[in-house]
């Protein structure tokens, strides 16, 4: 009896045996004939991409929510609050350095000839509007966007919270909303004045020659000189990557990632306060740097000594174009001692 059930229980284990293989054979049939050991692996790019970020998951559609931190956003924080602070204060305070030094020992631009009573028109009443509307702007662009990099630094402990916090809202909106008539003075200032502006001969000379800034020399030029020139190009090369990169930043994401928002903010505090070191000599130039500059955008009109001393060769051809007039032939009037 004991030989006949052990019989049965090996038969009943051989019969499940070959149920449980016969259920397993079509799972392995699927399964591939070479392991790929490399089919589950990340690659190079994506373990770098993963390298020191912070990051987890969350319920709403903007997938960059979950990134709490990330190398690039170390880098820009770093630039924001140590490097283009320095960039700016040594352009700035560097360029300011340079002008009254320059001052000190040049002193104005004097006319040499001494004024003639006759002028003549150096830019029309649109060229003129272009220029301080363009120029408006850019000084509130300016000191607003300075504001950015050393308002918390420089003029909270100034003001105080209270004001600071009523002062950088409205340089807000200021910045933002004048960005607009600026960047249309930017393209009209290109527009206008870009025939003028292609650099020649003459200005390799008025360089070597140090612009008449130097000694008594007065090299000659057309309407724009070498320095108007690199002023020019300044403005439309730098007020142009200011508006593309400023229009990046107020309209967030539209074409751009989070790395191209932080890039672009990057070239935007970089560009804007070397564009403002840079405006600060053509300040100085057109007002307490040359007697008689500032007249070209006060009135449109220049003494004629003045553009035979400092664009001679414009005045000879205006002079060609347009012959003796009224306003060049007689002095003006000048008010009785």
């Amino acid at each position: 009896m004991g030989l006949l059930l052990a019989r049965i229980r090996a038969a009943v284990v051989a019969v499940g045996i070959l149920m449980i293989a016969g259920f397993a054979a079509p799972a392995f049939a699927q399964q591939p004939n070479a392991v790929n050991p490399n089919a589950s692996v990340p690659s190079e790019a994506q373990l770098f991409q993963k390298l020191n970020k912070l990051e987890g998951r969350c319920s709403i559609p903007d997938a960059k929510a979950c990134t709490l931190e990330q190398p690039a956003g170390r880098d820009w924080r770093s630039f924001h609050q140590v490097t283009l602070p320095w960039i700016g204060a040594i352009a700035i305070l560097g360029m300011l350095l340079v002008l009254v030094l320059f001052y000190l020992l040049r002193g104005m631009v004097k006319l040499e000839s001494g004024r003639s009573g006759r002028t003549v028109v150096r830019f029309n009443a649109f060229e003129r509007f272009v220029h301080w509307m363009t120029a408006v702007c850019f000084l509130i662009l300016a000191i607003s966007g300075l504001n950015i990099t050393f308002g918390r630094s420089v003029l909270l402990p100034l003001l105080g919270p209270d004001t600071f916090t009523a002062w950088s809202q409205w340089a807000k909106y200021a910045h933002n909303y004048l960005s607009f008539p600026f960047t249309i003075g930017v393209v009209l200032i290109c527009l206008m004045w870009i025939a003028g502006n292609i650099p020649n001969r003459v200005d390799v000379e008025w360089l070597k020659r140090g612009g008449g800034m130097v000694g008594h020399d007065h090299p000659p030029a057309y309407r724009f000189n070498a320095g108007q020139k690199m002023i020019y190009w300044i403005v439309v090369l730098g007020g142009g990557a200011a508006a593309i990169t400023g229009y990046l930043l107020m309209f967030p994401f539209y074409t751009t990632d989070v790395t191209g928002m932080q890039l672009a903010q990057v070239v935007h505090g970089t560009v804007g306060v070397l564009f403002f070191a840079a405006m600060l000599a053509h300040i100085y130039i057109g007002t307490v740097g040359m007697e008689g500059a500032f007249e070209a955008m006060g009135s449109g009109e220049v003494d004629v000594n003045w553009a035979r001393e400092h664009h001679r060769l414009w005045l000879e051809e205006e002079l060609a174009r347009t012959g003796p007039n009224e306003s060049q032939t007689q002095p003006r009037a000048t008010p009785a001692e």
